[in-house]
């Protein structure tokens, strides 16, 4: 269909695309860029049926932003730890075709899916020349079973490809090769060209965003539904014009600018909104200060932090080696479409905010969420103000040389800032220059460089930087995430005990995006996000407590005072280094290799087969989704009965409800592994094992910093009822599922904020829960939770469960009107009830569905049957 006469024809060399031209409607004109990418995603999907005319009208008249929206994007990106257990799903979902007597080969991706093995290296060995081999050894070692599995889905799957480890991080090497920007597809014998969509399965998809992309990230189960031909379900956005002027000052980098934003956003409030940069100030901003900026729009809270196509997208795809075909399609395409950038037309937003990028400042994020924007200036004494709340005390007596927040962690570590070439040519020529005066890092801070992609080793070598940066123990540890995603890897036994002896608070300072409670280290207690130069700063200074402007970092070789300001580079020999050692062929060199993988990868054996042969594997495991599934519906019912696992507070974090990190001995997720004749020193992490739902069920609540409100203790705890016995979140959950009794979950604002991670709804699934009442959610994991068949209910304005008077020893009686009002009943021991009115943030009706079915895949292995 094309009801609004935008199907034209566009010449680009000498190639002609059918296209979708939203500039056909005057209508569109003035709508945000990112608003005319989804209404161009309309024109081209209209259909009569899931996209109706009254769709695309809505979306130009802006209508109320509770009219859904059938959006379907180009691509899906996946990452290991995510993208493991998204292939078991479909591998499960094949096998239950089966038992229904349907063809399996109907779970199939329909869409382009690539899947980047980035999550899984971990830093068991740093600051030596060998670091990397052995730890990617190790990583081989530990993951096999899921790499073979991985391999059997690249087999059996068509429209999957499979990027070998230690090749990069994902949305560094989706930013460097794998985007299109306008992507082309043969449709009866022409070439369709329309904008390059993706949704990923992982929060920081939207760094993709800077090279003009629409993308974010999603829930794994909701990926997998957009990957078997399912369109996304979607609110018309609301859109935060945010104005960029001026230029950023000497001492700032791109990474004081994305903590400056994300402070400044995180309390405009943007969860649930798309945010758009413009202004004078984008001349100013290199594709690599975009791309770090669009990365962190999960820390902020927005569905996706974009920036439109201009003169400095073309420069970067063809710094990047893209082919001059397809840069020249991109410059044609936007221009003809409307997709160009032009900064004399005025857009209309919803609302908006400006940054004169001149008052932009040094600055960090900590100590544990990255809005908690610290001026370096102040960076002392808001450390020490810190300190005291966590100690509770002014003075501490210590038996060793080590004091309360010494750095324990220094890691250049994530794609938010190794994708971008100023910052971490900058930290070389910091260390160059630190090496120069003489100065040394500590014996006790542990150091890693693990770059998001091979070309950063190519630059920094070209560059003559990698040997000061080797000198200060910063020597490569991999290619992947390392650090940002919980792999730091062991610190060192001394300093462990020293730790433990002293209760001493240690530090970490990497430059990544994520800074949360219980993420970076379990002996870590003060995580602080900083640029790569500002790593290397606290590096050797080795702890938090100094104040760069006044105090020294140490002493020259002649005895000298040596201040950061000594050995920051400026910005004139950063500039022309940048263009010195940054050439298009480093970049097609490499990629020419993407898919290569390392002599380990390519002796990996796998069977090419339509159902997977599921063994007694710990990594891997048949999950339970689809047990006893009929074709027939059986719609939830009403809640009556249940018991409260836990009352949480506000900014409870996935990492919160499913950790990726370390699987602890005495854990029930260890218990379990060794019980399976797994050893402590073979547990990997709980992110390496999110194949197997008998390990992530026993992490599920597990974090060794939750904070449930039933016990006086951290971690994973909470007490039972009507017993009022205390234990563990998961041997009470399983004591309640025994019993037939439901369960909820009780919290406060931002309830499920952070990665994108579909576990913190599955393993909640698996335990029982049948409700989340909170006072806010999160866009991914509020999404999550209604495409796992659990409901979330959010209280009225105003109230929470400390206003309303409950403590979570009650049982619950949940009734959901039509109208979406939901009736809460919650009855103490003593028979007296507190009765009060919430919200069902059941948003869509597609939503409904796949609340009704029992979750989205149970829908979607429904519809694909009939």
């Amino acid at each position: 269909m094309n009801s609004f006469n935008t199907k034209t024809v566009l010449k680009s060399g000498k190639n002609e695309y059918t296209i979708f031209d939203v500039s056909k409607i005057a209508a569109a004109t003035n709508l945000p860029y990112s608003l005319k990418i989804l209404l161009e995603n309309l024109l081209r999907h209209e259909d009569g049926d899931t996209v109706k005319v009254k769709d695309i009208k809505a979306l130009l008249e802006r209508a109320s932003s509770d009219k859904e929206l059938s959006y379907r994007p180009a691509r899906v990106l996946m990452q290991d730890f995510t993208g493991v257990p998204a292939i078991v799903d479909l591998a499960a979902m094949r096998d239950a075709m089966q038992r229904l007597g349907k063809d399996p080969n109907k779970i199939n991706p329909v869409h382009p899916t690539e899947l980047v093995i980035d999550h899984s290296v971990q830093v068991d060995r740093s600051a030596s020349d060998n670091a990397l081999d052995l730890n990617t050894q190790i990583e081989f070692q530990r993951n096999k079973e899921r790499y073979n599995f991985l391999k059997w889905g690249q087999k059996s799957f068509s429209n999957f490809s499979v990027v070998p480890p230690g090749s990069g991080i994902v949305h560094q090497v989706n930013l460097e090769y794998l985007a299109r920007v306008v992507f082309v597809e043969q449709q009866n014998g022409t070439k369709l060209a329309y904008p390059d969509t993706l949704v990923g399965t992982d929060s920081h998809t939207t760094m993709i965003n800077g090279l003009g992309v629409l993308g974010w990230g999603v829930g794994g189960i909701e990926a997998e539904a957009s990957m078997l031909g399912q369109p996304i379900s979607m609110l018309i956005p609301k859109v935060v014009g945010f104005e960029l002027s001026g230029k950023l000052p000497e001492g700032s980098t791109a990474t004081d600018l994305v903590l400056t934003i994300v402070e400044m956003l995180r309390k405009f409030g943007v969860v649930g909104k798309f945010v758009e940069f413009y202004g004078s100030g984008l001349n100013q901003l290199s594709l690599g200060d975009r791309a770090t900026v669009a990365n962190m729009a999960p820390e902020y809270g927005a569905t996706c932090g974009i920036f439109p196509i201009d003169q400095e997208t073309l420069n970067y795809l063809r710094l990047s080696g893209r082919p001059t075909e397809q840069v020249a399609l991109v410059e044609d395409y936007a221009k003809q479409s409307g997709l160009w950038y032009d900064d004399q037309q005025v857009l209309e937003y919803d609302e908006t905010l400006r940054l004169d990028l001149n008052e932009v400042s040094a600055s960090l994020a900590g100590p544990k969420r990255p809005q908690d924007r610290v001026p370096l200036s102040l960076a002392k004494t808001k450390f020490n103000e810190e300190l005291k709340k966590l100690k509770n005390r002014q003075n501490s007596v210590q038996q060793t040389s080590l004091k309360d927040g010494f750095v324990a962690i220094a890691a250049i570590t994530s794609c938010t800032n190794t994708s971008n070439p100023s910052v971490m040519l900058a930290a070389g020529l910091l260390a160059k220059n630190a090496v120069a005066k003489g100065l040394k890092i500590p014996t006790w801070v542990k150091t890693s460089l693990a770059p998001g992609s091979r070309i950063v080793t190519d630059y920094l070598e070209s560059a003559h930087l990698m040997e000061p940066l080797k000198a200060l123990g910063f020597h490569i540890v991999g290619y992947g995430c390392t650090t940002c995603i919980g792999n730091s890897g062991p610190l060192g036994a001394d300093i462990v005990e020293a730790i433990k002896q002293d209760d001493l608070v240690a530090a970490a300072v990497l430059s990544g995006n994520r800074n949360f409670e219980g993420r970076i280290h379990a002996n870590v207690r003060m995580n602080y996000l900083a640029s790569p130069p500002l790593v290397i700063a606290y590096a050797l200074a080795g702890t938090m407590d100094i104040d760069f402007y006044q105090e020294p970092l140490g002493e020259d070789l002649t005895g000298q005072a040596v201040f950061l300001k000594d050995i920051w580079p400026t910005p004139q020999e950063l500039n022309t280094l940048v263009k010195q050692v940054l050439l298009p062929e480093q970049f097609r060199t490499i990629y020419a290799k993407l898919y290569h993988g390392t002599e380990d990868w390519r002796k990996l054996e796998s069977p090419v087969a339509t159902l997977y042969d599921w063994n007694d594997s710990t990594y891997v495991a048949h999950p339970p989704y689809f047990e006893n599934l009929s074709l027939e519906i059986k719609k939830p019912s009403q809640i009556k009965g249940a018991r409260v696992l836990a009352v949480l507070g506000d900014s409870v974090t996935t990492d919160h409800i499913s950790p990726a990190g370390a699987i602890a001995p005495d854990s029930p997720a260890g218990q379990y592994l060794q019980d399976k004749g797994v050893l402590p020193q073979d547990f990997n992490s709980y992110g390496s094992r999110r194949g197997n739902h008998e390990v992530m069920v026993r992490g599920t609540f597990a974090n060794i910093r939750l904070r449930n409100k039933l016990v006086e203790v951290e971690g994973g705890y909470t007490r039972h009822f009507p017993s009022g016995e205390q234990m563990t979140i998961y041997d009470a959950a399983m004591k309640y599922r025994d019993a037939a009794v439901a369960t909820v979950i009780i919290a406060g604002k931002e309830y499920g904020c952070g990665s994108s991670r579909d576990w913190a709804a599955k393993g909640p699934k698996l335990q029982g829960v049948r409700a989340v009442i909170a006072e806010s959610f999160e866009r991914i994991h509020r999404t999550n939770l209604v495409g796992m068949g659990i409901l979330p209910i959010q209280f009225k304005h105003g109230e929470n469960a400390q206003t309303l008077g409950l403590d979570g020893s009650e049982s619950y009686d949940i009734k959901v009107k039509e109208s979406g009002a939901v009736e809460v009943s919650a009855t103490h021991a003593h028979n007296t009830s507190k009765h009060f009115i919430a919200k069902a943030r059941i948003d869509t009706p597609r939503e409904q569905d796949y609340y009704d079915h029992g979750g989205i895949l149970q829908y979607v292995l429904r519809e694909l049957a009939a």
